[in-house]
């Protein structure tokens, strides 16, 4: 499975991904700074999911039709550390996403 980092999520956090999903950054990738649809639509043609902290995606863009799943996830802030302990729900979540679906990690607390 082909994964995006969307690029307000720290880029060392693709080590912690599975071995198994081919991971790559917004930023690598030279996607900094597009505006969410033009970066959507680049990615499905791409990838299989977009891995995002960004929440307004799902209420902005139709995703019914997008050709690719969104995995969001909700912590307190960005910062590698609040992160990286929501990948292993993260990996899980990539498992179950579909295209045009949206699957929510958040922390317990």
């Amino acid at each position: 499975m082909r994964v995006l980092l969307d690029e307000q999520l720290d880029h060392r956090l693709k080590t912690l991904f599975d071995a198994d999903f081919d991971v790559a950054t917004v930023v690598e990738l030279g996607w900094g700074g597009l505006e969410d649809r033009e970066m959507l639509r680049a990615a499905e043609q791409e990838f299989d999911a977009l891995v995002t902290m960004d929440r307004g995606i799902p209420h902005q863009q139709n995703l019914r039709n997008l050709a690719l799943g969104i995995v969001l996830i909700r912590a307190f802030s960005n910062r590698r550390a609040d992160v990286a302990p929501l990948i292993p729900q993260v990996n899980a979540a990539l498992r179950t996403v579909e295209p045009g679906m949206v699957v929510y990690v958040q922390s317990a607390g």
